[in-house]
């Protein structure tokens, strides 16, 4: 739905729903639309299909975010959807989905559409406990190299624009931001690109290594300075779009170098994972990489951490412990003495252990049992009994 519509009721189906809509709101007034509008594009685009989910799963497919009634959401409602999440999504989608119909209550409570206790209640609901494998993966160097051969081989139009895609890509940028990029926030000089307007409306500066900046500034000389987008779309004639890349223009550009590469299962977002674990392995400290991420936490820095266990290998082999070695000597004699060890009857060094017994000089001794002939001895005190 266009962010500029009015609010429909519905059909009337939704009208004998008791948790619809009964009369057409203005969007300053939907605590959905309320809430969405404070988010930035990509996060208002993922909320409000976690939103939309909510609304068919508690309406039967009958409602969505903008024609559910959120105001009349009680704790059994959210109670349920959380169930319902907990079993259908991971952990870190369910608490995403969570945090959206958490927030929307919210909206409801400050639009004075709800009690304060109402609220209290409704979004009195646990997060989900829990911790899935890792999404996706970090590209190996042996793939890195052949993707930029790969570009850099190709001498058409479209290879100079891939190939600057590809050095804007592995300084970590998300999709959202590379298409969001102008010409004017390229800073050949220092070596940079200026994110403005990025997810959670940070602005960040990121330092392009100088392959990067040499394969953008040979792009833009194919581009001319001309303000506006510093990539642009190509016609199936290979010729420039003035226009900005779309999200999935980005996708189909990356998808169609790795199928010709010979390279398949990784995504655009694989290239951010792989630049923050790179710095990782580098040994820069989480904080600074959080920064050059554009992450408003250290906790979802960490969760690109692709080193997996290799990298929890070289951090054990890394602590050096003072572990004294094992007397070798002592271990020697001691093993001497058990191997020589047989039985006094036959001979045989088939023994097995048969409890203890007290001896002459007031200790307990181990006693065997051979398993040849069942002769039981105690070493000291062995002499056969005919």
């Amino acid at each position: 739905m266009s962010d500029d519509k009015p609010l429909n009721i519905g059909d009337n189906q939704n009208r004998d729903n008791p948790l619809a809509l009964t009369q057409p709101v203005p969007l300053t007034l939907q605590p959905a639309e309320v809430y969405l509008r404070s988010l930035g594009e990509g996060s208002r685009r993922t909320m409000r299909e976690a939103l939309d989910t909510i609304a068919k799963l508690l309406t039967d497919n009958q409602c969505d975010a903008t024609t559910l009634n959120w105001s009349k959401l009680k704790y059994q409602h959210t109670a349920i959807i959380r169930s319902i999440l907990m079993e259908k999504y991971s952990p870190a989608m369910a608490n995403k989905m969570l945090c959206a119909l958490r927030r929307t209550l919210k909206e409801a409570w400050r639009l004075e559409l709800t009690t304060r206790e109402q609220y209290a209640r409704a979004a009195d609901i646990a997060s989900v406990r829990g911790k899935r494998l890792l999404k996706g993966r970090a590209l190996n160097d042996a793939e890195i190299t052949t993707l930029w051969k790969h570009c850099l081989d190709d001498n058409s139009n479209l290879g100079l624009r891939d190939t600057a895609l590809l050095g804007i890509l592995m300084v970590g940028l998300r999709r959202s931001e590379v298409t969001s990029l102008d010409l004017s926030h390229f800073k050949p000089r220092n070596c940079s690109l200026h994110i403005h307007n990025s997810k959670g409306n940070l602005d960040r500066v990121v330092y392009l290594p100088p392959k990067g900046v040499k394969v953008i500034k040979e792009w833009v000389k194919f581009r001319k300075k001309q303000p506006g987008p510093l990539l642009y779309p190509f016609s199936r004639g290979h010729n420039i779009i003035y226009r900005r890349m779309s999200d999935q223009g980005i996708l189909k550009a990356l998808q169609t170098r790795g199928k010709i590469a010979g390279l398949d299962g990784f995504t655009v977002h694989d290239f951010r994972r792989t630049f923050i674990t790179n710095l990782l392995y580098a040994g820069v400290d989480l904080i600074t990489v959080k920064e050059l991420a554009g992450h408003a936490s250290a906790d979802t820095t960490a969760m690109y951490d692709m080193r997996g266990e290799e990298a929890k290998r070289q951090a054990i082999n890394s602590i050096n412990i003072p572990i004294p070695e094992p007397d070798k000597r002592k271990t020697r004699k001691i093993n001497s003495k058990i191997s020589s060890l047989k039985c006094p009857n036959c001979k045989s060094e088939e023994l097995i252990r048969n409890g203890f017994q007290i001896l002459a000089d007031g200790n307990k001794h181990q006693s065997y049992r051979c398993k040849k002939c069942s002769y039981a001895f105690t070493p000291l005190l062995s002499v056969p009994d005919k």
